[in-house]
């Protein structure tokens, strides 16, 4: 196990660089096309999509977004305003290794059915059981003061906010989420994490006991069950209503396993 915990870093974009300044008007433009595509390495270029390390919130106003590619970025962190991503369906961060958690929000896709995360550099995943930053005295902090709740969208001061961390299951990735919360009760409504790993929000910090490091065969094999039982339910759906659907080789899942 990784004994470090890492610092939350905040502050750490230049607004005013180029860089910034171009990713804003690539975000204005897909929103006003409508186009079902964000890639923004294409849009920039290797050198300026280098100096990224967030995304703005303007994401907010891509409703026809359906496919987010930010593979090998710098990324440290993807803001709230994901959530309001309405169409988005697939989420690829892969090889980002700065991203070390998400913004709850995301859990708000509803049509997010497809991820590829490199689950190895993330905080309490299976493989390594990566430490969680305590967050009493060491708080996310968002750009301007105000900031709304995870789960009722109450809005409040960034100094209200009760922050915990959730492990969940996203797309096809269980990862871990933080959320802003504005009462006990939002709180109390947040989902039970699934099986291995913490089971509830929480704080983080070095004496959180989570869930032993399973040996990685028996976790391949349960990971593998999983993505069995949940494609064979996938299908099942689509064929009440096409004829005709076939199962999904099993080594596309080994394959999408291991390459996190």
């Amino acid at each position: 196990m990784n004994n470090n915990i890492s610092k939350i870093k905040n502050d750490f974009q230049d607004r005013n660089s180029v860089a910034w300044k171009k990713l804003c008007e690539y975000i204005d433009a897909v929103a006003k096309n409508g186009t079902d595509e964000f890639v923004p390495r294409e849009a920039l270029g290797e050198e300026l999509f280098s100096q990224i390390y967030t995304l703005p919130e303007s994401i907010a106003k891509l409703k026809k977004v359906k496919k987010i590619g930010l593979y090998g970025s710098n990324l440290k962190r993807i803001p709230p305003e994901i959530g309001k991503m309405e169409s988005l369906e697939y989420f690829d961060p892969y090889t980002s290794y700065d991203l070390k958690w998400f913004p709850y929000e995301i859990t708000k896709c509803k049509k997010l059915k497809d991820s590829r995360i490199s689950t190895r550099a993330l905080f309490g995943n299976f493989k390594n059981r990566k430490l969680f930053p305590l967050l009493d005295h060491n708080p996310v902090k968002y750009f301007g003061n105000k900031i709304n709740c995870s789960v009722c969208e109450k809005e409040m001061e960034q100094n209200e906010t009760n922050q915990v961390w959730i492990t969940l299951h996203v797309g096809t990735d269980t990862i871990p989420l933080l959320a802003n919360l504005c009462s006990t009760e939002c709180e109390e409504n947040l989902p039970h994490p699934p099986d291995n790993y913490f089971p509830q929000a929480h704080k983080g910090g070095a004496n959180l006991e989570q869930p032993k490091t399973e040996d990685w065969s028996i976790t391949r094999a349960r990971l593998i069950k999983e993505q069995e039982t949940k494609t064979n339910s996938e299908i099942k759906k689509i064929e009440n209503t096409k004829k005709g659907t076939t199962k999904l080789p099993l080594i596309k899942l080994v394959r999408k396993i291991w390459e996190k």
